[in-house]
């Protein structure tokens, strides 16, 4: 058994590389500027170029290293880019956030075979390529790893009209514990974060709604979340020495909305 360790030491990132995915807004914004507080160096993507880089001046100004890369992570060609520029610039990625994702709310009976698609190729296809490059390369490097696959509380619950997510959702998480089992002797972790309803810029102005408001009270502590409530589970799965015996887990973080019966 060793000592103590300080908490400020337990979740030092200094070392890392991070490439976190659909870090133009939202949950993928915040996740990028916690670890880059926390000392790794992050590489962020998304489609979204202009907003990435007003991301990148943020961390930088903060006294954090980033660098902007245009990714769309339904196109395998460049998600291989983004891993030839991280390591271009930082090195081997060692910390990976599979953060990008879409929702595709529809009705199921007006859902077509290219909303079906749409929904697939980012919310599961991307997860599976992101991290494929990721391994393969902290393989080929020799290197230990930390990958972190951004579920769902509709992972394991249903919600109508948001079939297409809910399936790609729950495949994320198998995915998660089927690569953690495959991949442990090569000292690669592959957790997960199941968030519930998280308030971002995206649908602020509907929790305000009068439907809204009905969903939050079917969450046992009546409120949506807010991003920097998943900092410390972030941190957590991100950081070598707090989760070095944690692979294959998931971290819920909903308000007790996924364990209750109540509404």
């Amino acid at each position: 058994m060793t000592l103590p360790i300080k908490a400020s030491d337990l979740f030092d990132l200094r070392g890392e590389v991070a490439l976190v995915t659909g870090a133009s807004s939202g949950l993928g914004w915040r996740f990028a500027k916690t670890l880059a507080a926390n000392g790794a160096k992050v590489v962020i993507g998304a489609r979204r170029v202009d907003r990435l880089q007003a991301l990148a001046d943020e961390i930088k100004a903060d006294g954090g290293e980033a660098l902007a890369i245009a990714l769309d992570t339904s196109d395998h060609a460049a998600i291989r880019n983004a891993f030839d520029e991280a390591e271009k610039a930082f090195g081997t990625v060692t910390l990976l956030v599979n953060n990008a994702g879409v929702s595709g709310t529809k009705p199921t009976i007006n859902v077509s075979e290219q909303d079906w698609r749409d929904v697939l190729s980012v919310n599961l296809d991307g997860v599976w390529f992101t991290a494929h490059e990721a391994i393969k390369r902290l393989i080929a490097a020799d290197r230990p790893g930390s990958i972190i696959n951004i579920a769902s509380i509709l992972s394991f619950r249903a919600s109508k009209t948001l079939a297409a997510y809910a399936a790609s959702k729950g495949a994320v998480l198998q995915l998660t514990r089927a690569l953690a089992v495959e991949f442990a002797r090569n000292r690669i972790r592959v957790n997960a974060i199941a968030p519930g309803y998280i308030e971002t810029e995206l649908n602020s102005d509907f929790f305000k709604t009068e439907k809204g408001e009905y969903l939050k009270r079917g969450i046992p502590q009546r409120r949506i979340g807010d991003p920097s409530e998943l900092d410390g589970a972030l941190l957590l799965l991100a950081a070598p020495r707090a989760s070095s015996f944690m692979t294959g887990s998931v971290v819920t973080i909903d308000g007790g909305q996924s364990i209750s019966l109540d509404h």
